[in-house]
Formats: C-alpha cells, structure tokens, sequence
C-alpha cells in the first residue's frame, strides 16, 4: 500500500497561480496511477486530473483544462499539480489518490487517498 500527503495549499488571489505537491510513501510510487480530485464546500467530491504510472498521458476535467498541469517525478515519490489562472471556482479541498489497476477520472477506481489541502481563491 502507499501513504500519501498533500501539501501547497493557501490562500491566493484570482489569477494567481499555486503548486501543489503529494508524496507518497510505501511501495514504489511507479507501480500506481494517480490523480488529483478536488471538492468545494457544498458540493461533491469531483475528478480534476489523471496522470498514467510513467507519466506518458495525462486527462484533465473540462473546467481547468488549459490552466492546470499534472506531473509526477517517480524518483521522488512525488506528484504535482500546478495551478495557473486561479479563479474563485477553483477553491476547494484538493485531495491526491492512486490505485494500481487503472487509469481513470473516477474516484471509485481510486484506493488510497491523502487527507486533503485546501485551496482558497479570493479578492
């Protein structure tokens, strides 16, 4: 199994940018997809990014496609999230999962969760 922590979270203004950073610990970090998923207060959790185990393909949800990069560097058992444009729809808890069987936007293929670092955009 694998421990994972999000940190990076802040609080920042429209148009800002943020990176956020998940470690992982445990097995190789390489054995596992991975992904970001965010939720905002008063809705459902819902998929932001997906990034495959050699970070050869990425997805990306529609509302910050363009504006946000997914990346992973397996040497460091670490995966990344740069935020660029924030906008006050962006703000949300951002939480990291993996699973090791698939590549995928929905967090019930995902088996291991980190605790959560909150994003906050506003003037």
């Amino acid at each position: 199994q694998v421990e994972l922590v999000e940190t990076g979270g802040g609080l920042v203004q429209p148009g800002d940018s943020l990176r956020l950073s998940c470690v992982a610990s445990g097995r190789s970090f390489s054995d596992y997809f991975s992904g970001w998923f965010r939720q905002a207060p008063g809705k459902d959790r819902e998929f932001v990014a997906a990034i495959s185990r050699t970070a050869k393909t990425t997805d990306y949800a529609d509302p910050v496609k363009g504006r946000f990069t997914i990346s992973r560097d397996n040497a460091k058992n670490t995966m990344y999230l740069q935020m660029n444009s924030l906008k006050p729809e962006d703000t949300a808890v951002y939480f990291c999962a993996a699973n090791r069987r698939m590549y995928s936007r929905t967090e019930n293929n995902y088996d291991y969760w980190g605790q959560g670092t909150q994003v906050t955009v506003s003037s």
